[in-house]
């Protein structure tokens, strides 16, 4: 499990004239794996290998190798949004093709 600090959108809050967007931020769930990468490979992580294990991850979500569970909630794109307050807690489960045949 990764745990990922949740930025909070500023923006969002004085445009929309809510504390809303201030206790749950909404997030595209490839913006939550770029922290999440970037937190794993930690500040001193070479500018390439970020950017490579980034597009690695958006790629393998995208592609169907694995699905993220965030909060409980299980999703299999990038693009897709979800809602998070604080922090955020990312679990990774890889698909494995079962061979049914034996």
């Amino acid at each position: 499990m990764i745990r990922v600090r949740v930025p909070i959108d500023v923006n969002a809050v004085l445009c929309a004239d809510s504390l809303a967007f201030a206790l749950a931020t909404p997030l595209r769930v490839g913006e939550l794996l770029t922290h999440a990468v970037l937190d794993a490979l930690g500040p001193r992580a070479p500018q390439d290998k970020r950017e490579r294990m980034i597009a690695s991850t958006h790629a393998g979500l995208n592609e169907g190798a694995f699905i993220v569970e965030i909060d409980g909630r299980i999703y299999q794109h990038c693009d897709d949004v979800t809602v998070v307050a604080g922090i955020a807690n990312l679990r990774f489960y890889r698909r494995e093709r079962r061979d049914t045949a034996a």
